[in-house]
């Protein structure tokens, strides 16, 4: 059974994502989730604490994915199955571009608790990627990142708008491209 606050974040999760953040009240995501306004408050004591936590989630979901990538493998091969794992994000059923990027579009404000989330996450992502590319000696580790976090970018919300294999292809070859 899980408890009301893990029942709002899956709940949060599923409609922010499917809908928009936004577009999604805390009326509908307490009686969605089968919880009192009060519990709600109790948890989350605004809408974007809620909104931080769902982003959380989505965080710990991308870093499962990376550090399963990584698992036994060398940097070179990590980076190719950080990419694959990327890509396979893209082609899941119900996908709606990255979480990151959709909360960034309804939270303009650099300095809003949203946004430092979003930022944390990302400069996470970069620095994993950064630590691999430098372990597999590419000469310049900080472009290599930099240019792997754009496509991971580019791949996630293309993936919603075109073709979901012609992203995957085109992703592991780029991925081929900047390693070289």
């Amino acid at each position: 059974m899980t408890s009301p606050r893990e029942r709002l974040v899956e709940t949060a999760s599923r409609l922010f994502y499917a809908e928009g953040i936004h577009a999604v009240g805390v009326d509908r995501l307490v009686t969605e989730a089968g919880v009192t306004r009060a519990t709600f408050y109790r948890h989350f004591p605004a809408k974007d604490d809620l909104v931080v936590e769902y982003l959380r989630a989505e965080h710990q979901k991308v870093r499962s994915g990376v550090d399963g990538a990584k698992l036994g493998r060398s940097a070179k091969d990590a980076l190719i199955a950080i990419v694959d794992f990327v890509a396979d994000s893209t082609c899941g059923e119900g996908f709606r571009g990255c979480p990151f990027i959709n909360a960034a579009a309804e939270y303009p404000d650099p300095d809003h608790a949203v946004r430092r989330m979003i930022d944390e996450h990302r400069r996470w992502f970069r620095q994993e990627l950064r630590k691999l590319a430098e372990e597999f000696g590419h000469p310049d580790p900080d472009y290599a990142a930099g240019v792997l976090v754009l496509l991971r970018d580019g791949a996630l919300q293309s993936g919603e708008l075109d073709d979901p294999e012609v992203v995957r292809r085109t992703l592991q070859r780029a991925i081929r491209d900047v390693m070289r």
